[in-house]
């Protein structure tokens, strides 16, 4: 997250006096034009963005709109555009920006009102599309010991199941912007997750069926968008590039 000017180092709040423009739009209402609103919220010690917005739903505006869940980074919930750049609010400290602060909800994404987008609705349309679940040769007995698997594996499939899927690659992809079919970061992060998971019975050959096309795999620009505004710091250009490699490989040596 870039700093603006005069902010204060670390994070720590100064008791500055923010003011935040906050996109206002509630589509469900006919009346509803789009419009900048502006609060004014006195500044805490190590205040998150998820504090201010709350105070000021407390205290200012209760028909404010944004979306929350765990408040620690993991739901993925509280995704926005903050200085026109994706990020969380529960992990922007207002201190690492300036007085000013202007708020967005994440484009691409179906808009519920205010900063409230539906990433829901879009995450299983992706889910059903890429079948983005293990697809396993046999039943299974849940009566039997778990298959052991080398914990080196363990970790390089824990490190892709981090994704919280909060959008914010999608709402910082140009490929995104320009195809509406893009599954995105977050779809080959999940298919790069199963190719990886040994329960998982498919070929390449059906993982080029689902993804090797421009609205997957080959679609990507490589802007690297994905990857500066990951708030979980995922190598999601890395895994892209590799998924390109073997999906190439698999249309020209099928099996």
């Amino acid at each position: 997250m870039s700093t603006n000017a005069g902010s204060p180092p670390n994070g720590e709040g100064t008791g500055r006096r923010l003011q935040l423009r906050i996109l206002r739009y509630n589509p469900q209402d006919p009346d509803s034009r789009p419009h900048l609103q502006t609060f004014e919220v006195d500044e805490a010690p190590n205040m998150t963005l998820f504090v201010a917005l709350n105070d000021i739903r407390d205290h200012q505006d209760p028909s404010l709109q944004f979306d929350f869940v765990c408040r620690a980074g993991i739901c993925g919930s509280c995704a926005m555009l903050i200085d026109g750049r994706p990020g969380l609010a529960c992990r922007t400290l207002t201190g690492n920006l300036g007085e000013r602060i202007t708020l967005a909800p994440l484009p691409f994404f179906e808009l519920i009102g205010d900063l409230s987008v539906n990433t829901g609705k879009w995450m299983r349309r992706m889910t059903e599309r890429l079948e983005a679940w293990v697809h396993a040769q046999e039943d299974v007995d849940l009566r039997r010991l778990e298959e052991r698997m080398e914990p080196e594996l363990a970790e390089q499939i824990y490190e892709l199941e981090r994704c919280i899927e909060c959008g914010c690659c999608l709402a910082a992809c140009g490929t995104a912007r320009m195809r509406k079919d893009f599954v995105g970061a977050v779809g080959l992060n999940r298919i790069a997750r199963l190719r990886l998971d040994p329960r998982d019975g498919r070929s390449d050959a059906e993982y080029y069926e689902l993804i090797g096309d421009d609205d997957g795999v080959f679609g990507c620009m490589s802007l690297l968008g994905c990857e500066d505004v990951c708030p979980k710091n995922l190598g999601l250009q890395t895994r892209i590039a590799y998924m390109r490699r073997k999906m190439l490989r698999a249309a020209v040596f099928p099996a």
